[in-house]
């Protein structure tokens, strides 16, 4: 790095430093006062948090076109054939407790799954109702349109009638029913409740459908087709992607619990026994991972069928039990506990190979736990980021409900050559028998993935202002020679969170804008390589496969690098207040010098750091299947589609705030280690400035030879 760091904070300055300190004695200030980084700041890479201050304000901007456009309701109902949405109060009529769609028409569903057919499932006729409608064991029921026009009678009375007023139509209106045209439909077909559609069983009641033939009906379809054509329509990639997202909507108190309020008692409950109980954390940790990831994986496997007599089913309701039903849920379900097992195996290995080296990091972890005790303040410090993601995530998440189910309900233009009976009008009509589709804009991929991409943004963004705020503060306590002890109060804290709202916002605006667009490269790679892979039939060649996985490997090793040099240069922002750029070139610079020294000390510690976070995350999982295993969640209208999603949702949530408080004690010890290796550098090898708990934790000679020397 250029110039001493002793020359820019501290109380023990150097000789350019004391010739500075000279000049600007008159100014006095808090920062003289107390000693802390003061010199040369000014605003730093403006423009940067300029763009960061815009995106933001088109991220809501964005956000309410999705809450002016969207209805959750219709990422888990489906329409009817008046375009309401089931389950909907404010649709003509109320259909508040008619919350499952019924097709009515047979032959409607049967001809929409053939190929060359001119009709589509979303065309053919469907209604709202309670439960699904079952044949009649004795005789034939049927199921009639919303009663209006000459029929005088109530919703309520509808439902109580169990849908049929088939006996009230007039000659007319039975003859227009026999023929499939409405507004009676024979219930021929048994049917089932997934996800809140009714799925065709293709096995007709003979008993219905003898009274049907002897009234004369016309001849309905008994093909398998029936039954393939409504269960491949609940299976479309989007009709899942959209349960799943309708699932954070139904199990928000599981994202609360577990992906706010328990990670941040895990992380504080951590903290403290890194502060006291240093010693046994690192085996302590360890173990915990293991014993965590085989509790998920078990869990996973339940639910996925495997062991145990809990799966996940996709029937809403009773069901009949020698009917099977599949669904991508639970496919999806079997491949995350194949990863589960897989990583269950990696992470024992893992354990395996880093037994002997767990005291090296028991070591490094003493330098962050001294550092804390000292600077208690640190501890509570990251409740400040953390409070505010949680009210960026509770505005995203409610903005993500509303982006996914935004659109319009408009009647489909379709080509099909079909009549029904419309009671209002009192006739057969063969000009509007269309079903009804939210037909979303253009733009709202776009929308979506703006959306995805702004959190992400924020996320990183605020992480790193809390690792630029520790680092200042811990910066601040090692240039002091640990002579600061007793001034080391809030206000230091406070002090370097001023500094950073000043001077440094821009920069880290630019660094964790610069994490995003890598990671989002690289997943984005990631998923065109899959699409690649599944359009091109004849397999990959050995030369495409190799370019394929050096790719992946490249942009993995870029991510860790950009990450790691990130890390330290929001220190270097922290400690000097240069832009972002610089900071990077600093940090670079130093960590190259001194590859050796910071590697030996910071790697395990890494190590045991990152599967403390992996703990706090896979607990919240842990504890998130348990509450999505309760009653709430898997019946009625709050049940889920699936764990996966909200489970998957409660780690990531666990692992950011776990980053933030874990962040003290990470950046603690980097910020340490980085200021050891600089003093040594400044001072011929001798650190000058190394306070004596740092002293005493690295006490043995030989490991200070090793970290004053250079590679």
């Amino acid at each position: 790095m250029r110039g001493p760091l002793g020359a820019i904070i501290g109380r023990h300055f150097s000789a350019a430093a004391a010739a500075a300190a000279a000049a600007g004695a008159g100014g006095g200030g808090d920062d003289a006062a107390t000693g802390v980084i003061r010199h040369d700041r000014k605003c730093r890479d403006l423009p940067f948090l300029a763009l960061f201050a815009a995106f933001w304000v088109a991220m809501i901007v964005n956000s309410s076109f999705g809450f002016n456009q969207g209805n959750p309701l219709r990422l888990t109902y489906g329409l009817d054939y008046k375009g309401n949405i089931c389950g909907s109060k404010h649709a003509d009529p109320d259909l508040s407790e008619l919350d499952v769609r019924y097709w009515m028409n047979p032959n409607q569903v049967y001809q929409s799954g053939l190929k060359d057919s001119k009709i589509d499932l979303a065309d053919a006729k469907s209604v709202c109702l309670m439960e699904c409608p079952y044949p009649a064991e004795d005789g034939l029921n049927f199921v009639c349109d919303y009663p209006e026009g000459d029929i005088r009678l109530s919703v309520d009375d509808w439902i109580d009638r169990d849908y049929d007023y088939f006996e009230y139509l007039t000659p007319d209106m039975r003859n227009t029913s026999l023929q499939l045209q409405g507004p009676c439909y024979p219930i021929i077909f048994p049917s089932i409740n997934v996800y809140w559609s009714c799925q065709f069983i293709a096995r007709p009641s003979n008993v219905s459908l003898k009274h049907w033939q002897r009234m004369g009906g016309a001849s309905i379809d008994e093909n398998m087709l029936i039954d393939k054509t409504i269960h491949n329509t609940i299976n479309y990639k989007s009709s899942f992607l959209k349960r799943y997202v309708a699932d954070i909507g139904k199990s928000w108190p599981v994202l609360i619990v577990c992906g706010g309020l328990l990670p941040l008692f895990l992380s504080l409950i951590w903290l403290a026994m890194i502060r006291y109980f240093v010693a046994g954390m690192p085996w302590i940790t360890v173990i915990l991972f293991n014993a965590l990831v085989i509790s998920v994986t078990m869990f996973f496997y339940i639910k996925a069928g495997w062991i145990g007599n809990d799966p996940l089913t996709v029937v809403i309701g009773p069901s009949d039990p020698y009917v099977s039903i599949g669904g991508r849920e639970i496919n999806h379900l079997h491949v995350a506990a194949v990863l589960m097992t897989i990583l269950m195996i990696i992470a024992l290995l893992t354990s395996i190979a880093i037994v002997r080296r767990i005291l090296k990091a028991t070591s490094v972890l003493k330098v962050a736990a001294k550092v804390i005790g000292e600077v208690l303040e640190l501890i509570i410090f990251p409740v400040v980021p953390y409070f505010v993601l949680a009210i960026i995530y509770m505005f995203w998440f409610a903005a993500t409900l509303y982006l996914f189910s935004s659109g319009q309900v408009l009647q489909n233009d379709c080509k099909a050559n079909c009549c029904t009976f419309d009671l209002k009008q009192g006739k057969v009509n063969c000009d509007n028998c269309c079903g009804y589709s939210v037909h979303y804009t253009p733009h709202i991929g776009i929308a979506i993935f703006f959306h995805l991409f702004g959190c992400y943004w924020a996320t990183q963004f605020f992480i790193a202002c809390s690792s630029t705020v520790i680092a200042g503060s811990v910066a601040s306590y090692y240039w002091a020679r640990g002579e600061m002890s007793h001034d080391i109060t809030f206000h230091t804290v406070v002090s370097s969170l001023k500094r950073l709202l000043r001077y440094s916002l821009g920069s880290v605006a630019l660094g964790s804008l610069i994490v995003s667009i890598v990671e989002w490269v690289q997943s984005i790679l990631k998923s065109l390589r899959r699409r690649l892979k599944t359009v091109d039939s004849t397999g990959e060649s050995s030369f495409q496969k190799t370019v394929s996985s050096s790719s992946n490997c490249c942009l993995g090793c870029i991510d860790w690098t950009i990450k790691s040099v990130n890390r330290n240069a929001y220190i270097v922002i922290a400690t000097t207040g240069k832009g972002f750029c610089k900071a990077s070139e600093l940090a670079t610079g130093l960590i190259m010098n001194n590859i050796l020294r910071i590697g030996q000390v910071n790697v395990i510690g890494d190590v045991i750091l990152s599967l403390g976070k992996l703990c706090v995350s896979l607990f919240s999982a842990l504890f998130a299947f348990l509450m999505l295993d309760s009653h709430k969640y898997r019946s009625a209208h709050n049940k889920i589609s699936s764990p996966l999603f909200p489970v998957l949702l409660c780690w990531a949530l666990g692992y950011v705030v776990a980053q933030l408080f874990f962040g003290v004690v990470e950046v603690s010890v980097e910020t340490i280690i980085m200021s050891f290796c600089q003093d040594a550098e400044e001072h011929d090898g001798e650190a000058q400035y190394a306070p004596p708990l740092l002293m005493e934790t690295l006490g043995d000679p030989s490991q200070l030879q090793r970290l004053t020397q250079g590679p």
